[in-house]
């Protein structure tokens, strides 16, 4: 059988909601950034993508005050 006993049917769906949950949040993000980057900055992808990799690495490295999690990659 698919499901085991112990992971049945609600196991499935319960981590298809969060899968699902997940994905419509980064969407809704995407959306934001891209409304973002034509307001203030008329669609010039290099600023807006400089930005993010500086803010992506600051969000990486506050927490532990390392980037362990990029050795990982």
């Amino acid at each position: 059988m698919f499901f085991r006993k112990k992971r049945g049917l609600n196991y499935f769906i319960k981590n298809f909601f969060v899968v699902v949950g997940i994905v419509l949040v980064w969407r809704g993000i995407w959306y934001l950034l891209d409304a973002f980057d034509l307001l203030f900055f008329g669609q010039n992808h290099f600023w807006t993508a400089l930005g993010g990799l500086f803010v992506g690495l600051l969000m990486l490295y506050l927490p532990d005050k390392d980037f362990k999690e990029i050795e990982k990659l």
